[in-house]
């Protein structure tokens, strides 16, 4: 399903989003993958994160929690509520979405009990 949405994107940015899927894949491997909103996420009682292709940038949507816990390793990027942006013209912070998306791993078992 996410490797079907990567795949129709432009050829281009393709190799970015894999990455990033990957990234996110190994950081989160009990996540359910899914399209929700037209954009690849990946759940685990909740939406843990979910990522689309823009037109320059890849925005990587973790939740407003998310951003404000990672806001002093963000500082480069654009965020806003609950979004940043990494630009395609820049290397992809793979270890910065790995971490982010394990965040969001344990806060969501915590929000389950499970933490």
């Amino acid at each position: 399903m996410i490797d079907q949405y990567i795949a129709e994107q432009d050829p281009a940015v393709q190799p970015f989003l894999r990455a990033v899927c990957a990234t996110i894949r190994a950081a989160a491997p009990d996540a359910t993958e899914k399209i929700a909103w037209g954009m690849p996420t990946f759940w685990q009682g909740q939406n843990l994160v979910h990522f689309a292709a823009q037109q320059h940038h890849l925005g990587l949507y973790p939740g407003g929690e998310a951003v404000g816990v990672f806001a002093e390793r963000l500082t480069g990027y654009q965020t806003s509520k609950g979004a940043i942006r990494f630009p395609y013209d820049q290397p992809a912070d793979l270890e910065l979405i790995a971490d982010i998306t394990r965040w969001r791993v344990q806060s969501a078992k915590a929000k389950e009990g499970r933490g």
